[in-house]
C-alpha cells in the first residue's frame, strides 16, 4: 500500500529553509491555548503539502515507545498503520531517517506477538502490509519474509463455510469484510513483490476476490457492510447473508488498495472498474455538504473507529496512481486541507473529526490524519 511514484521528487523551497520550518511549527504551535481549534493554532496555515506531513510525522513519533516498538495511546493493530505511515512518509520525503526506528519495531513488537500472529486475522493482515511496505523502502528482506509468513498463517483461516473466505478471528464465528480485504490485498501486494511464488499468490488473490464479489457483502449502493450473518454451522436460511451492519469507510478503503495492485500484477481493467464503483460510492456517500469524510463513529470512536478513515485516503491513492480521475484528487485535498485548517490541535496534533473543531489527539488519530495529508503531499508530487 505505498505510494506510487511517477517520477522521483526532487523536494521544494530548500533544505534549511523546510527543516527550520518544520522545527518552528511544532514549537510556536504549543503556545495555544489546550482545546482550542485549529484555526487558533499560530502555526503556517499555508504550509505546503511535505511540510504538513513532516510536521504531523514529528508530531506522532512524539507517541512512538521503543521499547515497544510500539506507540503510546493506540494499540496493537493501530500500531502496524502508524508503522506503514511512517515508511510512506519516508518514501515520500526520499528519507531513510527512519530505517532504525523500523528496525527496532521489528523486532522490540515481536515481544508481544512472535511473527506478528496472534488470535485475530485482521490483525495479522495489517502487519504483513506494514512489512511489504518496509521493505519497498529498505529492500531488508527479513521484511518481506515476515509478509509471507503472515499470509501463509492467514491462509489457513480459508474455509468453504459460505462458499469461502477467511473468517476473521481464529474462532471461527464471523466472517467479515476487513479480514477478507487484507487478504486480498496482502496476496495481491505479494504477487508483485515475489517472483518465485507469483503464481501462488495471484490464485489466492483471484480466488478472494471472486468470493468476495459475490459475497453479498457489497450492497447495491456499492458500499460495503461490515461482514456477513453466520453461525459456526453456516447453515440456515439467514446465513450468509449481508449483515446491514455499518459502512465503515476502512472496509471502502482497503479493497481499493488490494484490487489496485491485483490489476498491476496481471493486467485487468475490470478490477479497477469494480474498484472505481467502490471508490465513487464512498465519495459520495460518506462524506458531509462539504466533502469531508465521516464514520457513523464520530467523535466518540474509541480506539478502533479513529483509525478508519485514513485508511480509505491511503488506499484511494494507490488507486489514483493506477487510474487517475479528477474526483479522487479533489476530495484527497478536500480532506488534507480540512484537517490542516480546522482539525489540528497544539503541536501540530489532528483529531478524529476532520471538519473540526479539534478536540484531542493520540497516536491512532494522527496516523489516521496523516493519511490523508500523505495522499494529498503525493498527488501534488506526482503532478509535478
Amino acid at each position: 500500500m505505498g505510494i506510487a511514484k511517477k517520477r522521483p521528487h526532487r523536494g521544494k523551497g530548500g533544505g534549511w529553509a523546510v527543516s527550520l520550518l518544520v522545527f518552528l511549527i511544532p514549537v510556536i504551535a504549543t503556545l495555544a491555548p489546550a482545546g482550542s481549534a485549529a484555526q487558533a493554532v499560530p502555526s503556517n496555515p499555508a504550509a505546503s503539502a511535505l511540510d504538513r506531513v513532516q510536521a504531523g510525522i514529528a508530531a506522532l513519533q512524539g507517541w512512538y515507545n521503543p521499547a515497544t516498538g510500539l506507540y503510546r495511546t493506540s494499540g496493537w493493530w493501530n500500531g502496524a498503520n502508524s508503522l506503514t505511515v511512517l515508511v510512506n512518509g519516508a518514501r515520500l520525503t526520499q528519507t531513510h531517517a527512519y530505517d532504525k526506528v523500523i528496525a527496532g519495531t521489528f523486532v522490540a513488537a515481536q515481544k508481544k506477538s512472535p511473527g506478528f500472529i496472534n488470535n485475530f486475522y485482521d490483525d495479522e493482515g495489517w502487519w504483513g502490509l506494514a512489512w511489504v511496505d518496509a521493505w519497498d523502502l529498505t529492500h531488508r528482506r527479513a521484511y518481506r519474509k515476515m509478509a509471507r509468513s503472515i499470509f501463509e498463517n492467514m491462509a489457513g483461516g480459508w474455509d468453504e463455510t459460505c462458499g469461502g473466505g477467511i473468517w476473521w478471528s481464529k474462532k471461527r464465528h464471523y466472517k467479515n469484510a476487513i479480514a477478507n480485504e487484507l487478504f486480498l490485498s496482502l496476496a495481491a501486494h505479494l504477487a508483485s513483490r515475489d517472483p518465485r511464488h507469483r503464481a501462488e499468490y495471484l490464485r489466492w488473490a483471484h480466488r478472494e476476490w471472486q468470493w468476495f464479489a459475490a459475497s453479498g457483502m457489497i450492497n447495491s449502493q456499492n458500499l460495503i457492510n461490515d461482514g456477513l450473518t453466520i453461525d459456526a454451522s453456516g447453515q440456515g436460511a439467514a446465513a450468509c447473508k449481508n449483515n446491514g451492519r455499518t459502512t465503515w469507510t476502512y472496509n471502502q478503503g482497503v479493497v481499493l488498495g488490494g484490487l489496485a495492485d491485483l490489476s498491476k500484477a496481471d493486467s485487468d481493467p475490470a478490477l479497477l472498474e469494480s474498484a472505481q464503483k467502490i471508490a465513487t460510492a464512498a465519495i459520495t456517500h460518506l462524506v458531509d455538504g462539504n466533502g469531508v469524510l465521516h464514520d457513523a463513529c464520530e467523535p466518540d470512536c474509541g480506539g478502533d473507529g479513529s483509525q478508519f478513515k485514513g485508511v480509505l485516503l491511503r488506499n484511494l491513492m494507490d488507486l489514483e496512481a493506477m487510474a487517475p480521475q479528477p474526483m479522487y484528487s479533489r476530495f484527497i485535498e478536500t480532506n488534507a486541507d480540512a484537517i490542516w485548517r480546522f482539525d489540528r490541535g497544539p503541536g501540530n496534533q489532528f483529531g478524529v473529526v476532520w471538519s473540526g473543531p479539534f478536540h484531542r489527539a493520540n497516536a491512532t488519530t494522527q496516523t489516521s490524519a496523516l493519511d490523508a495529508l500523505i495522499a494529498a503531499a503525493a498527488i501534488q508530487t506526482n503532478g509535478d
